[in-house]
């Protein structure tokens, strides 16, 4: 390491205030795949369901959580296909620059009442169609990932099914 490359541990970002974990809703019907996007709040850019776990709280429980707070569903999560990405996150003054870590999270059930109804939009769309909702090189990259393990995550939710 050059010492110009040294950066003191106390400027380093801290591991626990910036990692989300979020989940990608989704569902299937034969061959089509359908994912679940929601407004963020800040811009109204549709985007996976995210935030920062909890003291002490798995990323499974995470996810059910942020999954209902934010977007209104209950599933299961696909927990051997987590992705993780680095996502632009708007803040005052910029983007800031934040790993999430993402789960497959099958969707079961869609609630007409959620804690961030008024504050949030829900927007299904097939996987194909997916560019045309997400523009975001970040989210989009997400995306790509989640299609490479497609195979997998039908067969892990039609086991989930049965």
């Amino acid at each position: 390491m050059l010492a110009a490359d040294y950066t003191p541990d106390s400027q380093m970002p801290q591991a626990e205030n910036m990692h989300r974990v979020g989940i990608i809703p989704f569902e299937t019907l034969d061959n089509a795949l359908a994912l679940l996007f929601v407004t963020s709040q800040t811009r109204g850019r549709w985007i996976f369901p995210k935030g920062k776990a909890k003291k002490n709280e798995a990323h499974p429980d995470t996810c059910h959580r942020e999954g209902f707070e934010e977007a209104g569903v209950r599933g299961i999560v696909l927990e051997d296909y987590p992705l993780t990405a680095v996502i632009g996150k708007q803040v005052p003054g910029g983007v800031e620059k934040i790993p999430v870590t993402y789960y497959p999270y099958l969707v079961s059930q869609q609630e007409e009442e959620w804690p961030e109804k008024e504050r949030r939009q829900r927007h299904w769309a097939l996987i194909e169609d997916a560019a045309k909702v997400v523009y975001r090189d970040d989210l989009l990259a997400v995306i790509r990932q989640f299609e490479t393990l497609r195979p997998w995550i039908k067969e892990a939710a039609e086991q989930h099914r049965s």
